[in-house]
C-alpha cells in the first residue's frame, strides 16, 4: 500500500501552507485526494510532485488561470510545455514593463527628495506634503 501523507505533512514538505492546497483544490487546480477511513486527506508522492510543481509555477508567479490550464493539461497526459513557454515569455514581457514603471517611480520619488531636502527647514509656506500633492496632480494629467 503506498504512504500517504495527511494535508499538514504534505504541505511541509513541498513548501505550501494548508489554507494553500485547500484553495488550490477548491479552484480546481488540484484534484481532491482520496480520503482516509477517518476522512482526512491522504496525499500520496505523486500528489506531493504535483504540489510542488504548482507552488513552483506560483513562485514564479504564473496566474492562477495559467496554473490551471498547465496542471490541466498534464492530467490529461498532454505535455504542457507549449503552454508553460508561453506563460514564461509573457508574465517576462510583463515584468520588464513593470520594471520600466518602477523606474519611472524611483525616478520621480528621487527627484522629489532632492527637492524636499533643499527646502529650508522653516520654509512657511511649503512643506513636503505640498511637493508631494502637486506632483500627484502633475503625473495624474500626464498619465
Amino acid at each position: 500500500m503506498e504512504q500517504t501523507f495527511r494535508i499538514g505533512e504534505a504541505a511541509k514538505q513541498v513548501g505550501l501552507s494548508t489554507s494553500a492546497i485547500r484553495y488550490y483544490e477548491s479552484l480546481d487546480i488540484l484534484p481532491s485526494p482520496e480520503r482516509t477511513h477517518s476522512g482526512y486527506r491522504g496525499y500520496t508522492d505523486d500528489d506531493l510532485d504535483l504540489l510542488r510543481f504548482v507552488a513552483r509555477l506560483r513562485a514564479l508567479e504564473f496566474p492562477l488561470s495559467d496554473v490551471r490550464e498547465i496542471i490541466a493539461l498534464r492530467r490529461d497526459g498532454k505535455a504542457p510545455c507549449g503552454a508553460v513557454r508561453s506563460t514564461i515569455s509573457r508574465e517576462a514581457e510583463a515584468i520588464q514593463g513593470r520594471i520600466e514603471d518602477l523606474r519611472k517611480l524611483q525616478t520621480e520619488l528621487r527627484t522629489l527628495e532632492e527637492t524636499a531636502n533643499d527646502l529650508p527647514d522653516n520654509w512657511p509656506t511649503v512643506c513636503v506634503c505640498n511637493l508631494v500633492a502637486d506632483s500627484a496632480s502633475i503625473r495624474t494629467a500626464v498619465l
